[in-house]
């Protein structure tokens, strides 16, 4: 049985981040893609197989090639995921913003 792979283990990987970013404008076939890195063709197809299993990549078969179409919907979840810390630290942000302009106040308005 297939383990199905999750989007967070795709983008764990600094060179499936970069394959990501590298089709993600316009599609390119599997030995461009390795062409830009300094491992082996077979390493790169191990990591575009993992972008497929996590659904954020398609491969398509035009002649002899296989072309890598990004398909970035699926990072959605991970944008969901960061939202909610993103949200919070900006509560707390603005809370020690009203903080410092509440010491201000205090400090300033007694010298006056």
């Amino acid at each position: 049985m297939k383990t199905r792979r999750d989007v967070y283990q795709a983008i764990a990987d600094p060179t499936r981040r970069a394959i990501i970013n590298m089709i993600a404008t316009q599609p390119h076939n599997v030995n461009t893609i390795a062409e830009k890195f300094d491992v082996t063709r077979q390493a790169i197809s191990l990591h575009v197989q993992i972008l497929i299993d996590c659904g954020l990549v398609k491969v398509t078969q035009q002649g002899r090639e296989r072309v890598c179409e990004a398909q970035l919907q699926e990072l959605s979840e991970v944008s969901a995921w960061v939202d909610q810390y993103r949200r919070h630290w900006e509560n707390k942000l603005d809370g020690m913003e009203q903080y410092i302009e509440q010491l201000k106040k205090e400090r300033y308005g007694k010298q006056e």
